[in-house]
């Protein structure tokens, strides 16, 4: 019944930890991500939003919540897509290279995926009857 908490915790609690510091440091975070400032506010309201959404949409068991979820994830995958493509492709692996110093983009491609999920799902999967 809660079993979807599994991947809202851990997904709005990423996004929320990556969103945050694009608000409150803009700036300086433009600068490191190579991205003009608008851009990485953008970037940070939209990680924002989706964390509260997921969170939102968990909380709330009615359709309002499903759309809630829906939304989250409609946010995120463009946010994810950006930086598959502007800073970790090719390289697959998270850890930090010379050429990555921000690490590969095994770590995006998981968020992108659970974000698909909520996106298509609203975060409601059917029950799988095993009887």
């Amino acid at each position: 019944m809660y079993q979807d908490w599994l991947l809202r915790a851990p997904f709005a609690a990423s996004l929320l930890y990556h969103g945050a510091p694009k608000l409150v440091a803009a700036q300086a975070m433009s600068g490191m991500l190579g991205l003009p400032v608008w851009l990485t506010i953008l970037v940070g309201i939209a990680e924002v939003l989706a964390g509260i959404g997921i969170i939102a949409g968990g909380l709330l068991k009615t359709p309002l919540g499903t759309l809630a979820t829906r939304l989250a994830g409609l946010a995120a995958a463009p946010v994810l897509l950006g930086a598959i493509v502007m800073v970790h492709a090719p390289r697959w692996s998270f850890v930090p290279t010379e050429s990555h110093p921000l690490g590969g983009m095994e770590f995006q491609v998981t968020l992108l995926g659970i974000a698909l999920f909520f996106l298509l799902t609203g975060g409601r999967s059917k029950e799988v009857d095993h009887g």
